[in-house]
């Protein structure tokens, strides 16, 4: 079995459903009020395990009963916690409107604040040992830094979702082997260049995401777009994350790019039809089966 390594955020997503999203200064009825697990990090590792992966996650989770809750859920989910941190304080939190087939969030660090260089550095035996190692940007920077280099030096891939978004050093982005922003994330990476230009820049390392129009990227000789599928949206939220992991999986078994995006594509089609960021995240099963389907 091939082993994922993911480095990131957890948290608990607090959601609010409405028929419409607050304008500045304006109040609306809500439908309804949730709390479940998430955090991009986490909704990535159990991601993975529910495709068959072997899954290890390298986090910070706080002494409040969120915390607990977190790491039950990973456990739950077959997710590898010993790399996870308990640090005193409050965990992360994500406020969530869902509304209007989309969402807005407002992420809180909590105790993802103390995932630093020191904390992922207890894993680099781990690391070093992985497949294929996931990262995103609801931690430090220069944790994100710290496992480039770590990922270089030990020739393990790293994939980048590089949200949310934030300018990255081009000294990162060389040192990623994936690097998967959506349109918004790839207008602040590279900001004044233009999409196409980019993607040639980064031929088979810039994935473009598109929501509903698919993935572009560039394959050495021309620009592709990989479709996604149709569904019935109910909650977009953990979509970008069960993309990448799904990309993660698959890449890790050999797949070729396209193949692997056509799984990413299909898993997060999946997710995006049942509440909550992890609660639509699909078993293997469930992917093999959609991708029979015409």
């Amino acid at each position: 079995m091939k082993r994922i390594t993911v480095i990131g955020s957890s948290s608990m997503d607090l959601v609010v459903t409405s028929k419409k999203r607050p304008q500045a200064g304006e109040t609306v009825l809500g439908e309804s009020f949730t709390t479940v697990p998430g955090g991009k990090g986490a909704n990535q590792a159990v991601a993975a395990a529910r495709l068959g992966a072997e899954v290890c996650m390298v986090g910070c989770v706080g002494t409040d009963h969120y915390g607990t809750e977190i790491m039950e859920n990973l456990q739950r989910n077959g997710v590898d916690t010993r790399f996870m941190k308990v640090v005193e304080g409050e965990s992360g939190t994500a406020h969530i409107v869902l509304s209007e087939e989309d969402n807005s969030i407002i992420v809180v660090q909590g105790a993802n604040a103390h995932l630093t260089p020191e904390v992922v550095g207890k894993a680099e035996s781990l690391i070093a040992d992985s497949t294929i190692v996931l990262i995103q940007q609801e931690i430090q920077e220069e944790t994100v830094a710290y496992v480039s280099r770590i990922c270089q030096h030990h020739g393990i891939p790293l994939m980048l979702n590089p949200a949310p978004a934030r300018k990255v050093d081009k000294e990162i982005i060389d040192a990623v082997a994936y690097l998967t922003p959506n349109e918004h994330e790839a207008s602040i990476l590279f900001s004044g260049i233009e999409a196409k230009d980019a993607l040639k820049a980064y031929p088979h390392k810039l994935f473009i995401t598109e929501g509903r129009k698919g993935v572009r990227y560039f394959d050495g000789e021309q620009e592709v777009v990989v479709s996604t599928y149709p569904v019935q949206v109910v909650d977009t939220t953990g979509a970008g994350d069960t993309f990448n992991a799904a990309f993660a999986v698959a890449l890790s078994e050999g797949k070729t790019t396209k193949e692997s995006l056509r799984f990413a594509n299909r898993a997060a089609s999946i997710s995006v039809t049942k509440f909550g960021a992890q609660g639509g995240m699909p078993t293997r099963e469930e992917v093999e089966r959609a991708l029979q389907q015409k």
